[in-house]
């Protein structure tokens, strides 16, 4: 027979570093069991045991579901703090995947210094976890499932149920406590992947293999070894390839990896900047578009990410708005928001110019002869030379005077140009979107 679950985290809690312990807490079973279970234990008492409840807003009883976690965490004489999120998914990624990004976005922001905040996901959860990455075609790191712990905020996240306690074993220390529980309606929308693996899936498959879930946690901790020691080596390639300064990353020698540690290292690349990582069909599309002929600059877009393949190298970002080409707007220095979220605005910001000048975004065919060339130069030419990144070229500020175009941004001036700037005493400084 399993000890208790209160006895088990009591063991677990033995063996880790003392550190304050928060618990992720939504009033659903598993969360509650947790809360409970530990609430229970003097050496989590100690250590300043309290919940943190993520209101996601999305649902028109989330605030009666947050003031059950305050009373349940007042009946426990613990601490209950209620953050209240807003889930926008104007990065193109579902519902789902915002909502989790925003929940993960207030526990790192409100984890207190050095604390540990602990997450009810078992091992049903971990098994779950596995299959959807395996059918959306992942490695090692993938069919590794969720880590036990990582770092997180300031402090760091645990899963202490994940690799011995099941959904069934939660749900049994409910029943046996009486403990009051939220019942998410959407946990039983099985046209959400996660629950059709769930209701539909697994179920079938323990009723042929009983063992179904053992043998997949056992897998999974067999990719997690060859995950892990894999990561040895591509961090050690990433150093070479990445370019701190601008954040590209050397498209000729990530090709050049083996897939096993391409994968993992262009998933990491793009966690670091805050990007969601491309399906497998996305990845073969960046793998062919780094053989593009030179001239070309590629762009490869999925949500919440697009990934441009220019001068050899990959850039990523957030994917912007469309922008209206015919915007345009007066300026007489003081700060002006462009439409694709940059500023334009004077290097002193308290200059202003003698007449407004009209700045616009490129149509296409502009020219201007800079101050000291002989010649009139095209736009496209010039900002070749000056290696300006195609993604910034659509919305680079043209400043008019009346139908003369006499700045570039800050980067070229005519002749006519430099006389306004010099008459105000500052030039324009434009910084674009990051």
């Amino acid at each position: 027979m399993r000890p208790p679950l209160p006895t088990r985290l009591a063991a677990a809690l033995a063996q880790t570093p003392v550190a304050p312990l928060c618990v992720a807490y939504s009033g659903g079973p598993d969360s509650t069991a947790l809360l409970h279970a530990l609430a229970q234990l003097p050496a989590a008492r100690s250590r300043g045991l309290r919940a943190l409840h993520v209101d996601h807003g999305l649902r028109a009883d989330s605030a009666a579901w947050a003031e059950h976690c305050r009373r349940f965490c007042a009946g426990l004489d613990l601490p209950c703090e209620i953050v209240r999120v807003q889930v926008t998914t104007q990065r193109g990624e579902g519902l789902e995947a915002a909502a989790r990004q925003a929940r993960y976005a207030a526990f790192a922001a409100h984890l207190h210094p050095g604390e540990t905040l602990l997450l009810a996901h078992h091992c049903d959860d971990q098994a779950e976890t596995v299959l959807l990455k395996l059918l959306r075609g992942a490695g090692p790191e993938g069919l590794g499932g969720m880590r036990e712990r990582r770092p997180l905020g300031r402090g760091g996240l645990w899963r202490p149920l994940l690799n011995d306690v099941s959904r069934a074993q939660l749900h049994d220390y409910v029943a046996t406590h009486r403990l009051p529980c939220i019942d998410d309606p959407s946990n039983a929308d099985t046209r959400l992947a996660r629950n059709q693996l769930r209701h539909e899936i697994l179920p079938r498959l323990a009723a042929h293999w009983p063992q179904a879930v053992d043998s997949i946690l056992h897998s999974a901790a067999l990719s997690r070894a060859a995950a892990d020691a894999l990561r040895m080596q591509w961090l050690a390639v990433f150093a070479t390839l990445h370019d701190a300064a601008n954040g590209s990353l050397d498209a000729t020698g990530w090709l050049a990896l083996p897939p096993a540690l391409r994968e993992p290292l262009l998933h990491h690349w793009l966690y670091l900047r805050g990007l969601p990582a491309p399906t497998t069909a996305q990845r073969r599309q960046i793998e062919r578009q780094c053989a593009a002929r030179p001239g070309q600059s590629p762009c490869i877009r999925w949500p919440g990410a697009e990934l441009h393949i220019w001068k050899g190298r990959l850039w990523a970002r957030v994917p912007r708005p469309s922008i209206d080409p015919s915007w345009h707007a007066p300026w007489r220095g003081e700060p002006l928001a462009l439409p694709d979220g940059g500023r334009l605005a004077l290097c002193d910001e308290h200059a202003r110019l003698p007449t407004p000048l009209a700045v616009r975004l490129r149509q296409g065919g502009e020219r201007i002869r800079p101050a000291g060339d002989a010649h009139t130069r095209e736009l496209r030419d010039l900002f070749q030379q000056a290696a300006l990144p195609p993604w910034q070229r659509t919305a680079c500020p043209l400043l008019y005077e009346g139908d003369a175009l006499v700045a570039v941004a800050d980067r070229w001036y005519s002749a006519r140009g430099e006389a306004i700037f010099r008459q105000a005493g500052s030039g324009p400084r434009w910084l674009p979107a990051t």
